[in-house]
């Protein structure tokens, strides 16, 4: 049974593979394909598919081809491209821009298959659990759908259900992501530096996150938690509690809250809320998330968003989350308040402390850069006051500069793009710079609490005092370890194996002119006295020894023309 099972998987597995390399070709990428695969079987895969359809593609540019491409192979390859979309500073701004166009487009299941997951991953009938079962979902994707539920309670809940089977297909594509991107890596030396591989162990761990519905849960209670502590934010921000009881890895149980789609400006007004109003509890509710709480929504596109009855902002589907550290956030504030008084040095130094102080090859051009920034920015109107304009400019200029900066700065940068388009859309006279002051300056003033320096002064004090406390014992035992021989001292010279190396091999060579030089004058004499056995009256051991030195001589010719360029591994560390 075990050995039929394993046939079945590996017969998945080369089917899809080919199926991934046939949509390949379809889509004009016929020289990728021909790196992962040999000539003969390249030119059967080509013939499998009509003329017209390998046409059709190519009036779509490659950037296009690409976004097709990955919505064709279905969502894991959408998935894929998706999360790809937060490299800005891997893949050109064409390629991003398509990739942030990915669509899902995938027929919701039956509420039959809906019904038998929810029963099996909470293992009792729908009816015992719910009072009344939506079978139709009101919200569906390529990895998971929504229904309308009733809790014995007579609470209205959403009720998210993973796709049954969405897990091992994505386990499968996983597989063969890594056996192309292992190939590619070994075959186009010109992609070595992105590390195809890397980047789908990154996938790989992102859509694990994005699987596991206990892990969104967590993210919804930690989001509502912020709320609930913060009395000025109850009256800006909604968030869904979770039902723990009804929430399992593949089915998430949470308060269903009904409102008006954030984008859909007539029926808000028709409703009687001001979107200026709507627009100004959107920024706030954003700039608590990202300077006060370091937890922000990472995709609050206007699909996640609604307005509720009380005009509070509700925030949707927490699977894609950001999270700052303090130092970041401190950094980040003290960032734009650089921006806004045109300091070049401070900028400089933020972003050298958000890259973890890397080394800079060219800080003259660097603070050129800079300086071109801010004076494109103190004159401007259009799009001035956009932060997410500040950061990707900024973003550009550390890809630019090969500085390497957190993660959750990509993020935050696509983030603050999609939410700011929201406002605009709502109201496009607020000025979000000014807005957003307030929160970086109290970021920055926390550091500077009194009570806080208080606190972390007596904290150092408390743990100099301790490290007094200990210090005559180590070095106690310190000098007990060196006594009885415990401590030993191991000296590396780095650089010198390729010098002991060239040694031996001249050494070698040496060795060998002289058996050369032996041979050679031994054989002579060998034919010179006509010694037995003969062969036409020359010497055989004179022509076998003559023969050997000729042998030998080539090999050693062959390694003085090599150099240093010889087999030896140690010359590639």
């Amino acid at each position: 049974m075990w050995l039929f099972g394993s046939i079945i998987r590996r017969f998945k597995a080369i089917r899809r593979y080919n199926q991934i390399l046939r949509v390949f070709v379809k889509y004009g990428f016929e020289d990728l394909v021909s790196y992962l695969e040999d000539e003969k079987r390249f030119g059967f895969i080509r013939k499998l598919l009509p003329k017209r359809v390998i046409k059709s593609a190519k009036k779509y540019s490659k950037y296009e081809r690409m976004r097709l491409l990955c919505e064709e192979l279905g969502p894991t390859f959408i998935k894929f491209g998706q999360i790809l979309s937060n490299r800005p500073d891997m893949l050109p701004a064409e390629l991003i821009t398509q990739l942030e166009e990915l669509q899902d487009n995938v027929p919701p299941l039956p509420g039959k298959i809906a019904r038998q997951v929810v029963e099996s991953e909470l293992n009792a009938p729908v009816e015992d659990l719910f009072a009344w079962f939506e079978p139709e979902s009101f919200a569906s994707a390529s990895m998971a759908q929504v229904h309308k539920v009733t809790l014995k309670t007579g609470e209205r809940a959403a009720l998210k259900i993973q796709r049954p089977g969405i897990s091992e297909m994505i386990e499968e594509d996983i597989k063969v992501m890594y056996k192309i991107a292992d190939i590619i890596e070994r075959r186009v030396p010109s992609v070595k530096h992105f590390d195809p591989v890397g980047l789908v162990r990154n996938f790989e761990n992102s859509i694990r996150k994005e699987l596991d519905f206990i892990r969104e849960s967590i993210n919804i209670q930690r989001f509502h938690a912020n709320i609930l502590n913060d009395p000025e934010d109850r009256g800006i921000t909604r968030s869904p509690k979770v039902f723990r009881e009804f929430t399992t890895g593949k089915v998430l149980a949470m308060e269903f809250i009904s409102g008006i789609k954030i984008s859909d400006v007539s029926r808000l007004r028709e409703s009687g809320h001001d979107t200026k109003r709507v627009a100004r509890k959107l920024a706030i509710s954003y700039f608590k998330q990202v300077f006060e709480y370091g937890f922000f929504h990472a995709d609050p596109h206007p699909g996640n968003l609604l307005v509720v009855p009380s005009g509070n902002i509700c925030f949707l589907d927490y699977g894609m989350m950001g999270s700052i550290l303090p130092r970041d956030i401190e950094l980040l504030g003290k960032l734009f308040i650089a921006i806004e008084d045109h300091e070049v040095r401070a900028i400089i130094r933020i972003l050298q402390d958000l890259s973890g102080n890397a080394p800079i090859s060219d800080m003259h051009a660097l603070e050129i850069s800079v300086h071109e920034f801010l004076q494109s920015y103190a004159i401007r109107n259009l799009h001035q006051n956009e932060m997410s304009t500040v950061l990707l400019e900024i973003r550009d200029i550390v890809i630019d500069h090969g500085l390497k900066v957190p993660g959750h700065f990509f993020l935050l940068a696509r983030s603050m793009v999609t939410i700011e388009g929201v406002i605009e859309h709502l109201d496009p006279e607020l000025d979000l710079v000014e807005l957003a002051k307030p929160f970086m300056v109290r970021v920055i003033r926390k550091k500077y609490d009194p009570f806080k320096l208080t606190k972390k002064a007596l904290h150092s004090f408390v743990e100099f005092a301790n490290y007094l406390e200990d210090f005559p014992r180590d070095i106690k035992n310190a000098i007990r370890r060196i006594n009885s021989g415990q401590i030993k001292a191991d000296l590396t010279h780095k650089g010198i194996d390729p010098m002991v190396h060239t040694f031996h091999r001249i050494a070698k060579q040496l060795i060998s002119s002289i058996i050369i030089a032996a041979l050679i004058i031994g054989s002579t004499l060998f034919i010179i006295n006509s010694i037995h056995p003969l062969y036409n009256d020359i010497s055989i051991m004179g022509i076998i020894g003559l023969s050997i030195a000729g042998l030998l001589g080539i090999g050693m010719i062959r390694d003085i023309f090599k150099g240093d360029k010889d087999d030896w591994k140690g010359w590639n560390k």
